[in-house]
């Protein structure tokens, strides 16, 4: 924090009068310490207390809104899991504190030795989280069709015309059109539950207590059971081999047969059909964000991640007679991202 940042003297005269109102609290030592910001607008930063920490929270009033994320967080926290709890927030100045949940990510904990512990964790927290009721003064929107077209079109609004150079002509733009909303209305044929939205490595947390910790819930939705999985097994940020990815998603669906969310009607095969049919929406939607991410907001290290996606997408894709009309354009745009990011190479270069 800077003399100069206005918006943190302010957070922390907003945290400094917020516990002089509550003396049983440990007491604020020493200044806000920044801990980090994200694909948002949003800023954290830690406040050392007498006794542990809490997380002060920056989110501009004009860039986000903090109503979703208490009530979501209140919502989850009622629901038994591990997110960080509220404890104050101003709806005026875009301010929040939140109990800390600790420094550990996911990411950096997985390898081959502790994955499947760790993804064990998560979908049973994941099966526990689908089942948290909508909160009472928050309304989640619904993963709806409309939504579902719009994410994809984040593909054809901003990676194709706008990263790549390229514009498609009538026929190929119907023809992709046609790819999406056949995803639209496939995927929505699966049971609606509560969906994180964003629910990988990098938004999963090990606290110092060793539970697994959520964040980053404030863009939750109801919608498709198999969503937050595809974030998780199918994550942007690392990748798993497919035996060990398939294994995993029949393990989630024993869970949810298990746990009365899923009729055991629903075949190991069909399941997996939905986990990739909805990692396509995803990952197109992923890589359309990743390019906005760079070009609209100066963000460019996500252009980083774009190669990992691309190729889940290409290889969830192939094996379904009606998404190849999509497998066919994405592959035949790969020399054109290749030129533009040639790094990408060793990852999508078996592709050509």
């Amino acid at each position: 924090m800077t003399a100069t940042d206005a918006r943190a003297s302010a957070l922390k005269h907003w945290l400094d009068a917020w516990f002089a109102s509550q003396p049983q609290w440990p007491q604020p030592v020493g200044p806000l310490q920044m801990v980090s910001g994200d694909a948002s607008f949003r800023r954290y930063f830690r406040q050392p207390l007498s006794q542990g920490s809490v997380i002060a929270v920056d989110a501009p009033v004009e860039k986000e809104d903090c109503r979703p994320f208490v009530a979501i967080a209140n919502a989850l926290f009622e629901q038994g899991l591990c997110v960080p709890e509220v404890l104050a927030w101003s709806s005026q100045q875009g301010f929040m504190l939140l109990t800390d949940l600790g420094d550990t990510l996911l990411l950096p904990e997985l390898d081959a030795a502790s994955a499947n512990t760790l993804y064990g964790a998560a979908m049973t927290a994941l099966v526990q989280m689908q089942g948290t009721p909508a909160p009472d003064d928050y309304f989640l929107p619904r993963y709806d069709r409309e939504r579902l077209l719009t994410e994809m079109r984040l593909l054809t609004d901003w990676f194709i015309p706008r990263y790549l150079g390229i514009t498609l002509d009538a026929e190929q733009a119907a023809g992709v059109e046609q790819q999406f909303a056949a995803i639209a209305d496939a995927v929505l044929t699966q049971p609606v539950v509560f969906v994180h939205r964003d629910y990988h490595s990098r938004n999963l947390m090990l606290t110092p207590e060793g539970q697994l910790g959520i964040i980053d819930f404030q863009d939750a939705v109801t919608g498709p059971v198999t969503y937050d999985l595809a974030s998780l097994l199918r994550d942007a940020y690392v990748a798993w081999p497919e035996a060990d990815v398939r294994r995993w998603v029949q393990q989630f669906r024993d869970e949810l047969i298990a746990s009365g969310r899923l009729a055991d009607s629903v075949s190991p095969d069909a399941f997996q059909g939905w986990f990739d049919w909805m990692a396509a929406q995803r990952h197109l939607k992923v890589i359309g964000i990743f390019a906005r991410l760079s070009l609209r907001d100066g963000k460019h290290g996500y252009l980083n991640d774009i190669p990992l996606v691309y190729r889940y997408l290409l290889d969830e894709i192939a094996p379904y007679e009606a998404l190849q009309p999509l497998h066919q354009l994405m592959v035949t745009l790969l020399p054109a991202y290749l030129a533009r990011h040639p790094a990408a190479q060793a990852e999508l270069g078996r592709f050509l």
